[in-house]
């Protein structure tokens, strides 16, 4: 999988993704059956895991009660199942984002001459790369951000959703490492989890926080003081 690069990363998580629930004989089934998964998800977004319950669900999705129990034996199942489907289209969403953040960064790279004011502007480049990626994250992708906060919580107890998880966060762990391979970081995996841990504090502190201009400052300045150290050493 490493030498699949960052994208095919993502896509190998998409396709590892396996359902609990019953499986759809029609395509109608099919509708409905995402129908009560995406209803899943808003509840969870809005109330929690703990407000998913096949009586909410059925009103939610606007499905008799029925539906939920055919396709879902238990609530297990049920939260299982919405949680994969969130790691099957963010591993979806992410493969095509590194794809392109990859030739980006190789473009970067080409332009630079290897001294020491080129790998700093090419350190503050990455850090607004990444600090613009952490606001598109907050701004337009908020809800799943939310969901993924909630879902990581509740696999602290529950065993089919932390493998789920931590397929999840390969993902970005897996993704990033690339992107310190292609930088010529001496040790890329090191790099990517202490990158990955600052993605993942500032994303919570900006739900948080609502994304305030304040701490988008702070933001750039933690991540602009990480690329440098990290590039230094290059």
């Amino acid at each position: 999988m490493a030498q699949k690069g960052a994208a095919g990363v993502a896509t190998a998580v998409a396709e590892s993704v396996q359902y609990q629930g019953r499986k759809a004989s029609r395509q109608g089934s099919e509708q409905r059956r995402q129908a009560i998964l995406d209803a899943a998800m808003r509840i969870v977004v809005r109330d929690g895991v703990r407000g998913v319950r096949h009586r909410a669900v059925a009103a939610e999705a606007d499905v008799p009660l029925s539906a939920t129990t055919y396709y879902f034996k238990d609530i297990d199942d049920l939260l299982t199942d919405t949680f994969a489907q969130y790691v099957e289209r963010s591993a979806a969403f992410m493969a095509k984002l590194w794809e392109n953040t990859e030739g980006v960064l190789r473009e970067m790279l080409a332009y630079g001459d290897g001294s020491a004011a080129s790998r700093a502007q090419l350190a503050d480049d990455i850090a607004r790369m990444t600090a613009d990626y952490i606001l598109r994250q907050l701004h337009n992708r908020r809800e799943h951000l939310m969901a993924e906060q909630a879902f990581r919580q509740e696999a602290l107890i529950n065993p089919r959703l932390a493998v789920l998880v931590r397929s999840h966060q390969q993902i970005l762990l897996r993704g990033t490492c690339q992107f310190f391979q292609v930088l010529g970081s001496k040790e890329p995996q090191q790099d990517a989890k202490v990158l990955t841990a600052i993605i993942g504090r500032m994303e919570y502190q900006g739900l948080l926080n609502d994304a305030e201009v304040q701490s988008e400052q702070d933001m750039l300045g933690i991540l602009s003081r990480y690329m440098h150290l990290v590039l230094a050493s290059v």
